[in-house]
This record gives C-alpha cells, structure tokens and sequence, in this order.
C-alpha cells in the first residue's frame, strides 16, 4: 500500500502509510510549535532533531518529527518549503535502511532520472550563473595560461558534456596571431549524476568537431575508454582503473603543446578516504596529473564543506548551503514552473546522498575552496591569480543575471555569491617550481 507525504503541494510516495499517523505524544507536542512555520532556524532544528532521532535509533522519534516537517515541506511552496521536502525525503530514505520494518520506503517515484537533449541542457546551465560562473573563470584563465602556444591539450574532467568549450574555442578563433590547434581528451566513466544527456560523448565531440570548423580552429577530439570488463562497476572503480591509464604515452601528450587539466565539480567525487596506508584517491589523481607536466590546472567547484562523517554537522551545513539555488529560483520562476522543479529534484538528488547514505554509497564529498587550496599546496600546486580580463567577464556575466548574483576575490581565487554568501569557487593552480 501506498501514502503520500504531502505539505503543500507535491508528494513524496511511501509504501508505508503509518509513518505519519505516530499519536501526538509530550515530545511531539513540543515540536509541534513549528506547525506551519517557514522560518528556516525551525527547520533545521526539527531537522537536527530528525537525525539525532535515527543516529540513537529512535524510531518514535524519528517519525513525530518527521510529521511535523511533512506539515511544513511542499515542492511547491517558498524557497523553505521547498527545501524542507527534499530533506524530508532524505530523511525517509535514511530511516528506511536504518529501520527497514517500520519505515518501509520507496521514493523512486521525485526521481525520474531525465536524459536532456542538448538544448535543454543549454537552458539547464544558463538558468543561474551557478555552472557558467565556472566556464567563464576557468576559460579566462587557460586562455591566458596558453597564450603564444600554437598547439592546446585540455584534459577535461568535468560533469557538463563540454557545455564550456564553444566558448573558448570561439575566444581562440580571434587569437591575433590565429587560433592553436586544439585537442580535448575526456574519460568515458563519468559520476552517474545529473545533468544526464541524451547523446553519447562521441555524438558531443562530433558537434563540437563541426564548431570548431566553422570557426577554423584545428580540432581533434578523443574518449579515453575504460576498461571495457568495468563496463558494469561503479564509477569509483572505473576512474581508478583510469588514474592508471593516465600517463604521457597513453594520452599521446606532446611537448610541443600547452596541456591544460580543467575539473569542474569533479574532484568532490573521488573518494578522499584513506585505506589502510595508501593515500586518498583525490591525492593520487592529483599526484598522477602533476606528473603530466601541465601548463594549468583549474579547478571548480561547489564552495561547501560536506566531507564530515557526522549526520548532523552535514545536515546543518546543507540546508544552510542548497537554500542558495532554492531561494536564487524563487526569483524569477513560477512556484509550478517545470524547469524550476527539474532543476530542484537535481539538487534533491545531492541531498538525499548527502544526507541518506554512509560509506562507499555517499559519493558527494564536496571540500570548501578554502580546503581544496589547502590540498593543492601540499600536492605541490601554486595558485595563479586571475586577470583583470577574466574578471570584467565573469563580471558582465553576472549582470545577465538577478542582482542578487555577486563576486569576489579570496586571495587568488574567484568566488560566486548569491545575496553575500559564497556558492562556487574557481581556482587556477600550476605546478610549484623547484
């Protein structure tokens, strides 16, 4: 049998209808001040208390707190609304393992996984700043880092099909001296997590063959295939079997070209836990492209720190943290507008394995810019700072968005803000001379 968790508008499917019939109890009765409540300090308290509730393994608990919060959660509410639902959601994934009998759960039905064609996945990146902030840094600074080179390599690890490229090959294509030949490498395994596409990365390269002709830039494109005996493992297996595949001969890297390691919110997921002695694989992936030589590394991502192994302290940076796309929406689409809910059920899908998963299975492990930095010294990065260009455009590009959208400089790395609070970072890095 069926129940809906219903707030004020959208619905969360569960096989078990009596999770939210627990009688009102003293506990429930002291939570139940935040009936209706929007404030979000009240929210995250019931949500603190919601996992308190299941790390002790209290399922009475758990499950009043729970009705409570589904009195608040909608998915087409305000900004908290919203938000609360997706955690709710998480929450309910998570009791579902943690107490299986009593909190049967199937939510399959808030995740159609959606293969978007190309166009619509123009549309998911330019809906707010928060991927082309990245673009917009990130090729600024590798087109000053490959200036007077007339050959490019760009080791491209990042999660948006080459939705960054056409730009900068169209900046190359106005190079005064003419545009570098231009070569992009990207592996075939990829974190299973949206935007998915609806074409194959070869049917990506081939378009962006067809741009670079038009605008005369030399252009080769390539996948470095796994493994084919990996076909069916997880991500994690595949890029290590990748990491060892990543040498100078097997990538036909040449000396005479500028090679260029761009990772846009890729790092997060490489497992950074140690096994026994050997080092993380985020340290090994890092140790494996500096001894490529490159000319630049830039690195992008979300600005959140989520690597805790507390439930609680990840729950509190979360919710404190996804308000940020929620309430950027809420700006300038309708509360029912689909590509606004597409959009959040994509950011739902992060919460719930940020918040419903331990171990091997929670592959969101963001690190704050300020962390990464960190890393990237003791790996035997420098940072390189950005240049006024850059800045001007990433700035322009701010202006084609809500006003809440800001910037600013932390040392030499760019953040983005909305309404002052830091969202995603780009850094530029080189390798430290001896």
């Amino acid at each position: 049998m069926k129940t809906e968790v219903r707030g004020n508008g959208g619905s969360i499917s569960l096989q078990n209808p009596s999770l939210f019939n627990t009688p009102l109890d003293p506990i429930t009765g002291a939570l139940k001040g935040c009936l209706g409540s929007l404030d979000g300090a009240c929210i995250e308290k019931l949500l603190l208390h919601c996992a308190s509730a299941l790390e002790n393994n209290d399922v009475t608990l758990a499950q009043q707190v729970m009705w409570v919060l589904n009195n608040v959660a909608s998915t087409v509410g305000d900004t908290n609304q919203r938000l609360t639902a997706w955690f709710l959601r998480a929450l309910i994934s998570r009791a579902s393992r943690v107490c299986p009998t009593s909190m049967n759960f199937n939510g399959g039905s808030m995740f159609q996984r959606r293969l978007m064609t190309v166009t619509e996945l123009v549309g998911y990146v330019d809906l707010i700043p928060w991927h082309r902030f990245g673009f917009c840094a990130s090729n600024g600074a590798i087109f000053k880092a490959v200036e007077g080179y007339g050959k490019v390599h760009i080791l491209d690890f990042s999660i948006t099909h080459c939705m960054q490229w056409p730009t900068l090959i169209d900046a190359l294509a106005k190079r005064p001296e003419g545009p570098p030949s231009l070569r992009i490498t990207v592996p075939s395994c990829r974190p299973q997590v949206p935007p998915l596409l609806n074409v194959s990365k070869e049917e990506v390269g081939h378009r962006l063959a067809n741009f670079a002709k038009f605008r005369d830039v030399p252009f080769e494109f390539h996948v470095k295939d796994d493994d084919p005996c990996l076909s069916n493992e997880t991500f994690a297996t595949q890029f290590e079997s990748l990491l060892t595949q990543l040498t100078r001969s097997q990538l036909d890297l040449r000396y005479d070209e500028a090679l260029v390691i761009n990772c846009q919110n890729w790092l997060r997921y490489l497992s950074d836990e140690t096994k026994g002695n050997t080092t993380t694989v985020r340290d090994a992936f890092l140790d494996v492209i500096k001894g490529l030589n490159p000319r630049i590394i830039v690195v992008v991502d979300e600005d959140c720190d989520l690597s805790a192994s507390s439930l609680s302290s990840r729950i509190t940076t979360c919710f404190n943290y996804l308000w940020i796309p929620f309430d950027a929406l809420e700006t300038f689409l309708p509360k029912d507008s689909r590509q606004r809910l597409e959009y959040e059920s994509d950011i739902g899908h992060k919460i719930e394995n940020i918040v419903g998963f331990e171990g091997f299975q929670r592959t969101e492990r963001l690190e704050s810019g300020v962390k990464l930095s960190q890393r990237m010294n003791d790996a035997g990065f420098v940072s390189l700072p950005f240049c006024e260009d850059t800045i001007n455009e990433v700035k322009s590009l701010l202006d084609e968005h809500a006003s809440g959208w800001g910037m600013k400089r932390e040392e030499d790395m760019l953040v983005l803000t909305w309404k002052g609070h830091n969202s995603v970072f780009a850094t530029a890095w080189t390798e430290l001379e001896d």
